[in-house]
């Protein structure tokens, strides 16, 4: 799987209300809804802007916080491709991954990356591409890259679960 966006550049430690604000949390349910205040609080400009594909880079510790799962669904639902960090916080990566949401740690290619730049994520290959080059990343194990592929855990299980029961 391949993915084409431009970088939405931003710092490190941006938790999980700057992604999306927990007093939407519980008034807040369809995805259109919820992807329309994908990081407002940190860049009023990302959910008008963004664009299916585009990719956040980031530094430090994306996703810090509380375990809010609508900061993943709404980065997903808005058309973001894939994160790109230099870390993440370990419930924020499992809540991407389950939501199909690449989450990639490379701290060369954010070092490299500029917001607006054109930059493509190769999963299968293991690489991101910008202007400054070429960098790699460790490929998921093949039972994550079928999630991803699939579209996320609950697809991946739907699939996974009919093929059984098709047999």
């Amino acid at each position: 799987m391949t993915i084409t966006g431009k970088a939405w550049k931003y710092g490190e430690d941006v938790n999980t209300d700057l992604i999306f604000p927990g007093k939407y949390t519980y008034t807040l349910t369809e995805p259109e809804e919820i992807a329309a205040h994908a990081l407002e609080d940190l860049d009023p400009t990302f959910a008008a802007g963004v664009e299916p594909g585009d990719v956040i880079v980031a530094g430090r510790n994306w996703g810090c916080g509380s375990s809010r799962e609508q900061a993943a669904t709404c980065l997903k639902w808005a058309g973001v491709g894939a994160v790109v960090a230099v870390s993440f916080a370990r419930i924020f990566y499992r809540n991407a991954i389950n939501h199909g949401l690449p989450a990639i740690a490379c701290p060369e290619a954010v070092a490299a990356i500029e917001a607006g730049q054109p930059v493509t994520v190769d999963l299968a290959a293991g690489e991101i591409r910008c202007p400054a080059g070429v960098f790699a990343f460790e490929p998921f194990p093949p039972s994550v890259g079928q999630i991803l592929a699939d579209g996320g855990l609950i697809p991946h299980l739907r699939k996974s679960l009919a093929g059984r029961l098709n047999r």
